[in-house]
């Protein structure tokens, strides 16, 4: 919908959402009016090179035209309908899902958060089952991001940070121990745990990959412990980090895994995979979501996946991540690059991210800053590096004007 659409300015529909929304966002100046492939368009036309595609969302480009087709299809034929009878989009996003990253069964979620909650309360349920009522505990990474919904913020390891701030009490069963740190887990298990939680790559705690040591480690320390490793990939999944999912860089495979973002390309959508063992703790009445894997949104992700599959965007976003990750290393004042694929993130030896986020946006480059080092980026994964070095050439200018 565009401004002429509804007969108004811009400055109107700055003013009219500052006076009938709650505002949690650092807005930027301008309305989103269009977007397609690498780029975001404002009401004036401005294209804005997009490094941070709808926060890892629009991974096979924005309004992928194979996408918007699926979705106009699906929305003339059924949107929504409750969960009792059986849709066609849902059963084939099932399979093309399950068949491609090796679990066994999904649960459609809404959001990425939502997925998370999902593993967590399948996870106490296993425990519950499996063991009794008192295997419930969770051991979470410090500096992690799960979600802003309670169990979510509850396994969220930032007790001191802003997400907990002004929540508490958070609810009881989690504790935090130090990413990549192997023994540490361990130190924190106790005879009540039931599982493991962790990113693959820490996105919000500053692009922190974890070691093959680690991850590994914690899969035999779980089959050891007869405990649950649970994988949140809602930023990782779906291509970001070189493969469909992040734990197939490492060779394990969690027995839980969460997803969204990039799995519907801007759709509402998120899901919880796992394995036939975990499944059945779940039957009728255990959980549930009017919206989730609705016709739509199924549509929608199903075209999306098929894009990230065929097109080989996995397959880019190593290529052009390695590439991208290895220029930015020449940036001035640059402490240290980490990446998994297209999941960059570029710490300066000062608090200048903030600087640098806006005065690249000034320059039409979409990035976000982390705490007051970080600049992470998340491009679509049609990315090349041709579109890398117009991003890096910003982003130079935008060091230089910040220090």
């Amino acid at each position: 919908m565009q401004l002429k659409d509804v007969n108004m300015t811009a400055d109107q529909i700055v003013e009219m959402t500052k006076k009938y929304m709650i505002e949690t966002y650092e807005r930027y100046p301008f309305i989103a009016a269009k977007a397609k492939d690498m780029y975001l368009y404002d009401e004036k036309g401005e294209a804005y090179l997009d490094f941070y595609g709808g926060i890892a969302v629009n991974s096979a480009g924005n309004c992928n035209d194979k996408v918007v087709a699926a979705v106009q299809e699906q929305v003339a034929e059924i949107m929504h309908t409750f969960n009792y009878p059986y849709t066609i989009p849902q059963a084939l996003l099932a399979k093309k899902v399950c068949e491609n990253i090796g679990m066994d069964k999904i649960f459609y979620q809404n959001s990425g958060t939502e997925a998370n909650e999902a593993m967590i309360k399948i996870a106490r349920k296993y425990g519950v089952d499996n063991f009794g009522k008192d295997r419930y505990h969770i051991v979470t990474a410090k500096n992690s991001f799960h979600g802003r919904t309670y169990g979510a913020l509850s396994a969220t390891g930032q007790p001191d940070g802003a997400i907990h701030k002004g929540f508490e009490p958070v609810l009881p069963g989690f504790t935090y121990a130090t990413y990549n740190d192997l023994e540490a887990f361990k130190a924190a298990c106790t005879e009540n745990t039931i599982a493991i939680m962790v990113e693959p790559t820490q996105g919000e705690g500053g692009v922190v990959p974890a070691t093959k040591e680690f991850l590994v480690g914690l899969r035999k320390f779980c089959d050891e412990k007869g405990m649950l490793l649970l994988l949140d990939e809602v930023q990782t999944g779906w291509g970001r980090t070189g493969k469909l999912m992040a734990y197939m860089n490492y060779g394990i495979k969690p027995d839980m895994v969460s997803m969204a973002k990039a799995l519907g390309g801007g759709l509402p959508i998120g899901a919880m995979c796992c394995t036939e063992k975990v499944a059945k703790s779940m039957g009728p009445g255990t959980h549930g979501s009017t919206y989730a894997g609705n016709a739509l949104c199924c549509a929608g992700a199903l075209a999306q996946i098929t894009e990230i599959i065929d097109r080989k965007l996995p397959e880019n976003a190593a290529v052009v991540g390695d590439y991208f990750a290895e220029k930015l290393k020449t940036l001035p004042h640059v402490k240290e690059v980490r990446h998994s694929g297209l999941l960059v993130g570029v710490e300066f030896d000062a608090p200048k991210a903030v600087d640098i986020k806006h005065h690249a946006l000034d320059n039409k480059l979409l990035t976000t800053a982390i705490g007051t080092s970080i600049i992470r980026m998340v491009p679509p994964l049609i990315a090349t590096k041709e579109d890398c070095d117009k991003a890096y050439d910003i982003l130079k200018a935008s060091v230089e004007a910040s220090f």
